[in-house]
């Protein structure tokens, strides 16, 4: 019998069932396993282009009244050190630190009132699911990844958030199962994407002896327990070694240093992000800064504001210069924006009131601002969009009807959106 991962007889211990890197049998994934024995034929690149998002949390809530709802003619106290500048959107100012972004403003819309809920921690959950109940629902991608799973070992889902430790647990797939978890690309899973290629198909000889032995394997992984514990989020990870297209999507290195630069290293995950998504990942969630300022509100977001700019400036540049303008939108946004009131000196308190989303690509109806707010930024004038809103606009962007349901763990169908109003304004027909 041939030798499996260096275990003699075939037989697998559980470590070398659920290791992801150098998981080659003879030069082959455990999944090009699986495809040959139900006789698969190897799956192709869909001709379409399927549509993405990528999603940007600036964890702590930025001021929106310090960036893209400027209040210049409020008391001092409202509106704080900073001046708007003008655009290139007749009537549409931003933060004077925003340079780049009154320079493309017509590619980007500004959803200013958005009204969230404040639950005493930072968390992303309810910009992700669409509901204040944390861990209750699935997250955007995990929907994603189950109402639409890929076949070409690409993750539906790519999560760059991966600090503070414990963000894992609010991007969860609740009832989705676990096999829609995100996919961490931490460096060291980066390092396991790779196949052993040291043995050749041909000397594996015929596909029925490879069948044969694929049969034996199976019988002594379900002896062991070993191939219960694989579960299907296992299964993935290990086909996605499958695939070189993986390797390259994930390989920023690919990248010129001008590239790299014009970034930044503050949003150095967008060049990675913008890199999944033209691989054809659908949701990439990442996280910049720390923008939770009851203290040093203006030192920080005179900091973080340029580098933002900086960034996002590069990601959509690169977008459009690549014509995935219309395949792939990008959100900007926080849990809620900040109190209209300088408190303690020089900071801004949580406000759930009112904050503000920047939107970009996605095929919307851009270089405008949506929505407004009272004199000094606190409520919205009119009924105010909530993260369920935009989160509605995104599936309806990735073509998913946001009156989907998916079954809960009793069994209930459950809608994917409570609130399933779009924001009509960023509608391109």
């Amino acid at each position: 019998m041939l030798n499996v991962f260096g275990a003699p007889h075939g037989r697998l211990s559980r470590r070398d069932a659920l290791h992801v890197g150098a998981l080659g049998f003879g030069g082959l994934s455990l999944a090009d396993l699986f495809r040959l024995r139900a006789g698969a034929a190897p799956t192709t690149e869909s001709k379409t282009r399927a549509k993405s998002v990528i999603m940007v949390w600036l964890r702590g809530g930025a001021s929106h009244i310090d960036s893209y709802d400027m209040k210049p003619d409020a008391p001092a106290e409202i509106r704080g050190e900073f001046r708007p500048i003008n655009t290139n959107v007749t009537g549409v100012q931003v933060c004077e630190h925003l340079q780049l972004h009154a320079k493309m403003m017509d590619k980007l819309a500004v959803i200013r009132g958005i009204k969230s809920v404040d639950i005493g921690d930072h968390t992303p959950h309810y910009i992700l699911t669409g509901f204040p109940d944390r861990g209750k629902r699935p997250v955007i991608g995990s929907v994603v990844s189950y109402l639409k799973p890929r076949t070409d070992g690409l993750p539906p889902y790519v999560s760059l958030m991966y600090k503070p430790p414990g963000l894992y647990d609010n991007e969860g797939p609740t009832y989705c199962g676990p096999a829609h978890r995100p996919f961490v690309p931490k460096k060291e899973g980066l390092a396991n994407l790779s196949l052993e290629k040291s043995v050749s198909l041909e000397r594996l000889g015929t596909r029925k002896d490879l069948l044969r032995t694929f049969d034996t394997l199976n019988r002594d992984l379900d002896s062991s327990g070993g191939m219960k514990s694989m579960d299907a989020y296992t299964q993935r990870a290990m086909e996605m070694i499958a695939s070189p297209k993986v390797r390259q999507a994930f390989d920023v290195s690919k990248e010129s240093p001008e590239t790299h630069a014009r970034y930044g290293k503050y949003c150095e995950t967008f060049l990675m992000a913008r890199r999944l998504v033209e691989a054809g990942v659908s949701v990439v969630t990442t996280k910049v800064g720390d923008w939770d300022t009851h203290e040093k509100n203006f030192i920080d977001h005179k900091d973080q504001l340029p580098q933002l700019d900086k960034g996002l400036y590069a990601l959509v540049t690169d977008l459009h210069e690549r014509g995935l303008d219309k395949d792939v939108a990008v959100v900007v946004w926080g849990e809620f924006g900040r109190a209209p009131k300088v408190s303690r000196g020089d900071g801004r308190d949580h406000w759930p009131d009112a904050g503000a989303a920047v939107v970009a690509g996605g095929g919307f109806k851009v270089g405008q601002v949506i929505g407004a707010t009272d004199a000094h930024g606190g409520r919205s004038k009119g009924t105010p969009y909530t993260p369920s809103n935009v989160l509605a606009t995104l599936y309806q962007h990735l073509g998913i009807d946001p009156e989907t349901t998916i079954p809960d763990h009793t069994k209930r169908p459950m809608y994917v959106l409570d609130d399933r109003a779009t924001v009509r304004e960023l509608d391109a027909n």
